[in-house]
């Protein structure tokens, strides 16, 4: 396990762990900690035996409670642009572009910044505890890190502006009405859950993952037409691999694939 002040980076079996290590600021995001987020992510990217990486928060309190409003108050514009906003924006670019599966584990608060990292993973669980928002209109701001953009392409665009314009916090089950979590678990079984899916996940072909996961993303900035078309020549890809035929030949035979990302 690699630890430092602000993130654990840990693995269990074919399953990497984020943790953020803030607990004393609610795991408030700074830029020291978004470099050991992006670092941490690196590693476990980098890591060829992880196939699925997951990220929460330390304590029982929240996962992001937000960013640290001192350190914002103390920034003007430019100043701010180019020493946190340009970090965060890359940091969570990275988790939304990465070729392995990502899942939060919502153990609290996800407030400003802790909503918008969960909207640059792939699949989230939230704790009953949770409760989900998008604040800033309550500093005189607006989100800021992302979830202008992303928000708007994941929910409704009414809902979504009116979590911008009320600064509104939502529970968890609310968040999976919404369809911006895919489902709400007792707290005490939050990592259970999450570890169950993940390794679910991690069983599958990482090459098709990678695959899948790009096709899903290009996908999603193309008209429809040009997307399928993408699509078509990425299952010709697929065809190309033996985890395709591994898959195939497993359901003939009726045993379990064993897939190695070839």
């Amino acid at each position: 396990m690699t630890e430092n002040a602000a993130v654990k980076v840990s693995r269990q079996g074919a399953v990497g762990l984020l943790t953020i290590n803030r607990p004393e600021t609610l795991n408030a995001l700074d830029v020291p900690t978004l470099h050991a987020l992006e670092a941490g992510l690196g590693e476990l990217e980098q890591d060829g035996g992880i196939r699925v990486i997951v990220v929460t928060g330390a304590g029982n309190k929240a996962f992001v409670a937000g960013g640290d409003i001192g350190d914002l108050d103390s920034r003007q514009g430019l100043a701010h642009y180019q020493e946190f906003a340009e970090v965060i924006h890359r940091v969570f670019r990275r988790f939304e572009d990465s070729d392995k599966p990502t899942i939060a584990a919502v153990n609290g608060w996800a407030l400003g910044g802790g909503t918008e990292l969960l909207l640059s993973l792939d699949l989230r669980l939230v704790s009953s505890k949770a409760r989900l928002g998008l604040p800033e209109i309550n500093l005189g701001l607006f989100p800021g890190a992302g979830g202008t953009q992303r928000l708007m392409r994941q929910i409704s665009p009414c809902k979504a502006k009116e979590m911008m314009f009320t600064g509104d916090q939502i529970s968890a089950e609310e968040a999976v009405a919404l369809g911006l979590c895919n489902r709400v678990v007792a707290p005490e079984a939050l990592m259970e859950e999450t570890m169950a899916l993940a390794n679910k996940i991690a069983s599958k072909s990482p090459l098709v993952l990678k695959l899948l996961k790009r096709n899903l993303r290009q996908g999603q900035e193309m008209p429809l037409g040009a997307a399928l078309a993408h699509e078509q020549a990425m299952i010709g890809l697929v065809l190309d691999s033996a985890d395709a035929h591994e898959g195939c030949r497993a359901f003939l035979e009726k045993r379990a694939a064993e897939f190695r990302g070839q």
